[in-house]
């Protein structure tokens, strides 16, 4: 039985979030979402036990989230849109946005075929009902932007051979960034976000950012979500977050990934960064890492988040963190028109 078919209960009915030790209704719906992506518990129904927990840390590292094993709202909605696949419901741009697998599904199936969905993060939005517009256009369809039964007939009975996995995605990525701007800072436009606990950090780099001619916007709000909003409406050239982990000693650079597809341009920037970061702040080297982080899924432009161990040390080095990401950004776009 499809997620649509089933009664999806609303966040306000849920009392999240679940960790083990929990037992009612809502674990036995987790377990059952669980089972449901090959992921099957052996605990006693409603109980949220070990093997729970386990099923939930390994679908957690699937989806490219947090692995922590509690059920959070980020976690609940990741198993929610797992549960569709292509065909279950009628898809079209909508406010809010449908979300899911399935919606992933047919992004990827457009870009193989040529058609530019932007990038492949499982939301129907603008760039991905133009896409599906070209596709009904070129097929000879009805161009509504919705993907109902025929449409969805005429993209499996066109498909690419097997194998085949040669997105224009990724392409149109990187051209986009050679079609706007120069080879320097100036005249771009960059977004520098954090949730909260770092402010002087975001200060400190938009201030260089515009002493070398840049646009800069701050963004200090707890929901990565609003900042995605903000910067998309904004139309910035790339966003940067910056995220302190008092748990950690480390520095670590997420960069999107989600349903088979990477940001290039974003991995890019963020092993620039990773190169130079952590020995200037006297960290340990964390390395890169996909994520599909709502802050890195959610804005359509290139987006890394900086997660940063030690704060008081991190604190001490404000400065020289926002020298190193800013000449970093300038590598990267740099790079980019070379």
């Amino acid at each position: 039985m499809s997620s649509e078919q089933r009664n999806v209960p609303t966040l306000n009915d849920l009392p999240l979030p679940l960790t083990r030790g929990v037992t009612g209704d809502a674990v036995l719906d987790l377990q059952f979402r669980l089972a449901e992506v090959d992921l099957p518990c052996s605990d006693s129904p409603g109980i949220f036990g070990t093997s729970t927990e386990s099923a939930l840390r390994e679908f957690q590292r699937r989806r490219l989230i947090e692995s922590t094993g509690i059920c959070d709202q980020r976690t609940w909605l990741a198993l929610v849109e797992a549960g569709y696949q292509l065909g279950d419901r009628l898809l079209y741009q909508r406010d809010p946005m449908l979300r899911g697998d399935d919606v992933g599904d047919l992004q990827r199936r457009l870009s193989i075929l040529g058609f530019d969905p932007g990038r492949i993060d499982g939301i129907f939005g603008r760039d991905t009902a133009e896409a599906l517009k070209d596709f009904q256009r070129n097929a000879g369809l009805p161009i509504d932007g919705m993907c109902g039964q025929r449409t969805l007939a005429d993209l499996i009975r066109v498909q690419t051979p097997e194998g085949a996995v040669d997105l224009v995605s990724p392409l149109r990525e990187r051209l986009s960034m050679r079609e706007t701007g120069n080879r320097t800072l100036a005249e771009r436009e960059f977004a520098v976000g954090e949730p909260g606990g770092f402010a002087p950090g975001v200060v400190a780099i938009c201030r260089n950012l515009r002493l070398a001619g840049a646009r800069a916007l701050e963004f200090h709000d707890p929901s990565p979500s609003r900042q995605a909003v903000a910067a998309n409406t904004a139309g910035a050239d790339c966003f940067v977050s910056i995220r302190i982990a008092p748990e950690r000693t480390s520095c670590t650079t997420a960069f999107y990934s989600g349903f088979h597809y990477e940001s290039v341009t974003s991995r890019q920037l963020a092993e620039i960064i990773q190169q130079r970061l952590p020995a200037t702040l006297g960290l340990e080297n964390g390395g890169t890492c996909g994520m599909a982080l709502p802050i890195l899924r959610e804005t359509r432009m290139p987006a890394i988040e900086i997660q940063l161990g030690s704060p008081t040390l991190v604190v001490q080095q404000t400065v020289a963190l926002a020298r190193v990401v800013v000449a970093s950004l300038g590598a990267w776009v740099e790079l980019n028109f070379s």
